[in-house]
């Protein structure tokens, strides 16, 4: 179950296990990241050439540790039984405690086996299926004597009116009665029918509910002896985590535990690492084999899962006590947050936002995704542009927000530095902007086909030969302040570092930083002005 690990570079989490310390209440955290994922995979290919991992689908686990010593090593785990066996060589064991309540579970579980065996019989009695077929033969019937007692009234309503135009008095009065006494006899012929019906099914009724009642009987036995067993078991089952600290599942889930708690790969995974003083690094958790029911959906081969909000979600906290929360190199400065929004100082050479191929997917929005439920970027900087980036912690925020960028009610100001000296102290530059779609992203200026794009700039400074400027874009065109300072209409100097739009020079970095932010907080009403140090 213990493989040696090469030492792999740190990767940026896809996913976070997560929980709160029950003791300082502090979140604690284990991440899923590529490095690891990367690791399930190669699993996934070894179960691939196995036809025993095909045969039943469920969850496996790798977890990555690291020893006392500094070795990097892997634990590999199944939930629940694996072909009918709890422990198999080179797998993490089972928590211990179910080998104290072994006999009671063999002794449960024949038991179990005996009842439903006994409830299936009962659901498929000789008198149901007699019942059945005699009921729907009686329907049949009575549907076409329905159908004959209908024709028989229309063909007396006729006769009627026509006795009505011919006969007299007295023989009317004769006809009449002869008609409702031929409606008495169908009356009567459908009452002996029904009659004949419930002295044939009433009897068989009875025996029906008896069985019914016996069914609910066994069904709530079998439900006692099921919880009697999972008492025991949950009693029996000890977790550890990283404070050395035990405890029941019964301890840790008073309000109720589902079945199969502690029987699932990540339970299994930390405490076997507690266990042996063995420090988590990354964990991930995929399905392997047929398909299984997950919320009207399906768990899919191949694919990784998180935490199960019913069995495993509420363990974390107590499973990942002990260890530090990690504070990566990739974790982004927040600038401001509240429970509606977060603003983040985004690095220059980030996405805001993933793009369509896998080696785009890092940017502020995955990062963000994987320590907030739902997160929603306002806006968007240029990869190459740091500073101010907006983001929205729910829907209805994310769209009042918007709407304020739409409105042009957010005053923006940026700082840049030009690779040349202009001669204009302030100004407004008004160029319309359209990006060709033969040649992307760049943007030109046409003013055919351009939008409307207006950029105020004020200089601040210059020294040997640069000019430190800033800019307060009135729209928000993709790659507005750039072309804006390129184009011979505007400034005519390029950003310092912005290849794209013709810089010479190596600069280290485009010089374009998001300084400076200013709009209506939503909920609170109040003007929110955000800052972000320029860093160059």
């Amino acid at each position: 179950m213990l493989e040696p690990v090469v030492d792999l570079r740190d990767a940026i989490p896809t996913y976070w296990y997560r929980g709160y310390c029950p003791q300082s209440g502090k979140l604690l955290q284990l991440p899923r990241t590529a490095d690891v994922e990367q690791i399930a995979r190669e699993l996934m290919a070894q179960l691939s050439l196995d036809d025993r991992y095909s045969r039943e689908g469920k969850m496996y686990g790798v977890l990555l540790v690291q020893t006392a010593t500094g070795d990097r090593l892997l634990l590999k785990a199944f939930s629940g039984l694996l072909n009918g066996e709890a422990v198999v060589d080179g797998w993490v064991p089972p928590i211990p405690g179910r080998d104290r309540v072994a006999i009671e579970e063999a002794a449960t579980l024949a038991a179990l086996a005996t009842m439903k065996q006994e409830l299936i019989d009962l659901d498929r009695t000789t008198e149901q299926e007699q019942y059945r077929s005699i009921a729907a033969e009686f329907v049949d019937r009575i549907k076409q004597l329905s159908t004959a007692h209908r024709q028989r009234k229309a063909l007396r309503q006729q006769q009627r009116e026509h006795y009505e135009a011919t006969l007299n008095e007295v023989e009317l009065t004769a006809a009449i009665a002869q008609l409702i006494a031929q409606s008495c006899q169908d009356g009567r012929e459908r009452d002996r029918l029904k009659q004949e019906r419930d002295a044939i099914l009433h009897p068989l009724k009875r025996l029906l509910d008896q069985n019914e009642a016996l069914i609910r009987e066994l069904k709530q036995r079998r439900k006692l002896r099921s919880r009697q067993l999972q008492t025991q078991m949950h009693d029996a089952y000890r977790l550890m985590n990283f404070l050395g600290t035990s405890s029941s599942l019964r301890e840790l889930m008073p309000a109720g535990i589902p079945t199969g708690t502690g029987d699932c790969c990540a339970p299994k995974l930390l405490h076997y690492a507690a266990s042996h003083q063995l420090k988590p690094i990354a964990m991930a958790e995929f399905w392997w084999g047929a398909s299984a029911p997950l919320s009207n959906q399906s768990k899919i081969q191949g694919e990784f899962y998180g935490a199960c909000e019913e069995r495993c979600q509420p363990l974390m906290g107590f499973m990942l006590a002990g260890l530090s929360s990690p504070s990566p190199d990739w974790a982004l400065p927040i600038i401001y947050e509240d429970e509606y929004l977060i603003a983040v100082d985004k690095p220059a050479g980030l996405l805001s936002v993933p793009g369509r191929t896998i080696d785009l997917q890092d940017s502020v929005l995955t990062r963000l995704q994987t320590l907030y439920p739902e997160v929603y970027t306002v806006h968007r900087l240029d990869r190459d542009t740091s500073g101010i980036l907006l983001c929205a912690r729910d829907k209805q925020t994310y769209i009042q927000l918007s709407q304020q960028f739409e409105n042009r009610q957010v005053h923006k100001i940026y700082e840049a530095i030009l690779g040349g000296k202009i001669e204009v102290e302030t100004g407004s530059i008004d160029l319309p902007l359209w990006g060709d779609p033969l040649d992307r992203p760049r943007q030109q200026v046409d003013f055919n086909l351009g939008k409307p794009s207006v950029t105020e700039f004020r200089v601040l400074g210059q020294i040997d030969g640069y000019t430190r400027i800033e800019f307060m874009p009135v729209t928000g065109r993709s790659h507005q302040l750039r072309v804006h300072a390129a184009d011979r209409r505007g400034l005519g100097v390029c950003i310092f570092g912005d290849r794209l739009y013709g810089c010479q020079e190596n600069g280290s970095r485009l010089h374009l930083h998001a300084r400076e932010l200013s709009f209506m907080h939503p909920h609170t009403l109040e003007r929110m002005s955000l800052q972000a140090q320029c860093p160059f």
